[in-house]
């Protein structure tokens, strides 16, 4: 039997948790027409990130891979067809044939179909609800032994706020990035900034379109440095302290929302 392509778990409360890029696995269709190994599909992929989303009862989480189908992506551009949309990698053996991509397009369907009853969900439940988009990015792609890419260009947390209305919402972003920045996070403060690398994917753009006046979507990048983003080794007690971090952000976030209708 096939693995579904993500889980959902739904709970209380106006704010959801999704990670989308966190799964590996492929369909049998898919894997047999792959050109890539385990090792660089793991590297462009968003692994341990749907751990962190428990810091809220209700969630979203990718167990099928970016390279099936990519659910941060518009529908037309979901499937990487030329190296040219996937970081310059040769994503497949051979051209993918029309039933492979219209399964893994109806599994992007069906997300969002999903995602649009959870998000009208809580629309009614509460007036107003935000998205926590979680992701994660390379910063060391000249090589294993390279030196990390310069951090003034680096975050370690870039909030994605492309889309969003900041008239409407940039308190609420404002709050969120002061109350994360403010965290002590094993002894230091994070380095927090808003559009530096990401301004948010589609999913940000999606729920900005639907939802403009009552969701808000924060595309959240966490740098890998609590990784080696080349073997998968990770650093335990920053990656631990992450969802703590994420956890420390709610009551501003709740405060920020306002009562609840």
């Amino acid at each position: 039997m096939t693995e579904p392509a993500w889980t959902i778990s739904r709970g209380d409360g106006p704010i959801i948790a999704t990670a989308i890029h966190a799964g590996h696995s492929l369909r049998p269709d898919v894997s047999a027409l792959t050109a890539l190994t385990d090792e660089q599909r793991l590297r462009e992929e968003d692994p341990f990130t749907g751990i962190w989303t428990s810091v809220v009862s209700t969630q979203m989480v990718g167990l099928h891979s970016r390279f099936e189908v990519d659910l941060n992506r518009p529908r037309e551009g979901a499937i990487y067809r030329t190296p040219e949309e996937a970081w310059g990698l040769q994503v497949w053996h051979e051209e993918l044939p029309a039933d492979v991509i219209e399964r893994s397009l109806e599994e992007y369907d069906a997300f969002y179909a999903e995602a649009e009853r959870i998000c009208s969900e809580l629309e009614r439940r509460y007036g107003r609800f935000v998205v926590l988009d979680l992701h994660t990015y390379n910063h060391r792609r000249g090589g294993p032994d390279a030196p990390p890419e310069d951090p003034k260009a680096n975050p370690e947390v870039n909030v994605g706020t492309g889309s969003l209305d900041r008239e409407r919402w940039g308190g609420l972003v404002d709050r969120f990035m002061g109350d994360l920045r403010e965290h002590e996070f094993l002894g230091r403060h994070l380095d927090v900034r808003e559009n530096v690398r990401f301004q948010g994917g589609y999913l940000s753009q999606w729920v900005h379109e639907r939802y403009p006046e009552s969701g808000c979507c924060l595309a959240i990048e966490f740098k890998k440095f609590f990784m080696d983003e080349w073997t998968g080794k990770l650093s335990p007690e920053d990656y631990e302290a992450i969802p703590q971090a994420l956890e420390a952000t709610l009551p501003g976030l709740l405060e920020s929302l306002g009562p609840i209708e």
